[in-house]
């Protein structure tokens, strides 16, 4: 939901793939990042096609020595690759673009609805699929071009808010809230995220997969992969609150933001007892990790604002925090420019792979960190270090860990 490849001139995966490859070279490990661009709503049996016919085209022929592979997906992306990495998935494609998988070496999950999200249930109505629309269109324009005009938001967000609570709204006003927030970009820009928004009303079957009924039957005839890697990430964010609402009320654009935040986190965190979004049990061992990375042991309702924290969690859990759905990706509040620095791996995993020349200190010009979602998580620089730190020690043991299979 929101994700997107590059559009816009903008990469929404671009601090992840410049973080990871940083640590990974730096432990003397040269890499090739790829980011597969599917469509944003399509079912995840499309997209983990799509994602596999990618893997095929990059990595040439099944040769152990070709190197690991490692999928990482975000949000629904961790569903595609679980499927197309589980044992018995089945693709149009066949065996043709599946003979890279000797070669997998871990499965990496980021804030993916493993049991669903209730978000998805309202996305799938007449009204979620017009908001949904609108919502994307704003996540582009803000990252991309910064904060559209107040008048379109204030509309937006008024529109959504009566749309949830069903009072007959004239639905119209989300599509010219789109439209609006449109007129923003060029006309080249504007084309491809018009596209980009139409590849969502072709096809939508993801919001109906995601919804915690379905993701039930999901959960239950899927397979892990042996011999991989199969790691997750959770956070969640603070519960919307009266001094939230007042703090962000010092910055009016702020306090629109955090009205949308508020609204998606409100619908996110409705539970069904039947379908609570969550494993029957957890384990011991992922409720000691939530309990020490926040303090307490999160309710059912306690959400990203997008996926339920316990619906996050899938095979070993290396991190976990205080961060919305887009803070994990790097979207947080952060300096204009910044120095990233290539340094020897902080996390105390070496890999075998040595490397050509003595890992020094080189400093760069970084992106710009730009939020747009405001949650009151307070995620910064640090908590994104730990979580990449997190990720990259997983990838550099499962590569070492890899069996040379035939």
């Amino acid at each position: 939901m929101f994700g997107f490849g590059r559009l816009a001139s903008y990469d929404y995966f671009m601090h992840v793939e410049r973080a990871l490859s940083e640590r990974l070279r730096a432990a003397g490990v040269e890499i090739a990042a790829n980011v597969v661009d599917v469509s944003p709503t399509a079912s995840i049996r499309r997209r983990a096609l799509k994602l596999s016919e990618k893997i095929s085209e990059t990595c040439g022929v099944p040769d152990a020595d070709g190197g690991p592979i490692h999928l990482i997906g975000h949000s629904t992306g961790g569903l595609d690759a679980r499927l197309l990495a589980s044992p018995s998935v089945s693709l149009s494609g066949g065996k043709r673009t599946l003979g890279w998988r000797p070669r997998l070496a871990s499965v990496t999950t980021i804030n993916a609805p493993h049991f669903g999200t209730p978000l998805a249930s309202f996305f799938t109505t007449v009204s979620g699929q017009r908001a949904l629309r609108a919502l994307s269109a704003l996540t582009v324009i803000a990252l991309s071009v910064g904060a559209p005009p107040l008048s379109v938001v204030s509309t937006l967000v008024a529109a959504f808010a009566r749309v949830d609570r069903a009072l007959g709204f004239d639905l119209d006003i989300l599509d010219r809230s789109t439209e609006a927030l449109l007129r923003r970009l060029d006309e080249v820009r504007s084309l491809e995220v018009r596209t980009y928004i139409d590849r969502m009303k072709e096809d939508d079957g993801a919001m109906v997969q995601l919804m915690p009924e379905a993701m039930d039957l999901f959960a239950a005839g899927i397979e892990d992969p042996p011999d991989v890697l199969c790691q997750s990430t959770a956070s969640l964010a603070p519960a919307p609150s009266p001094r939230m609402v007042l703090r962000a009320l010092r910055h009016p654009r702020n306090a629109l933001s955090e009205a949308v935040f508020a609204i998606l986190y409100e619908i996110t965190s409705r539970q069904d007892v039947r379908y609570p979004c969550a494993a029957p049990d957890i384990g011991k061992d992922h409720e000691a990790s939530l309990e020490s990375a926040l303090g307490h042991l999160p309710e059912r309702g306690a959400n990203d604002g997008v996926v339920p924290v316990r619906s996050q969690i899938w095979g070993k859990l290396v991190w976990a925090g205080y961060g919305d759905h887009l803070d994990v990706l790097g979207h947080f509040a952060g300096p204009k420019k910044e120095k990233s620095k290539r340094v020897r791996p902080r996390f105390g995993i070496r890999s075998a792979t040595k490397p050509k020349t003595t890992p020094g200190v080189e400093e760069s010009e970084a992106p710009a960190h730009v939020d747009w979602l405001i949650s009151g998580s307070d995620f910064d620089r640090r908590r994104f270090d730990a979580l990449m730190d997190a990720i990259a020690a997983g990838l550099l043991s499962s590569a070492q860990n890899l069996p040379r299979r035939s």
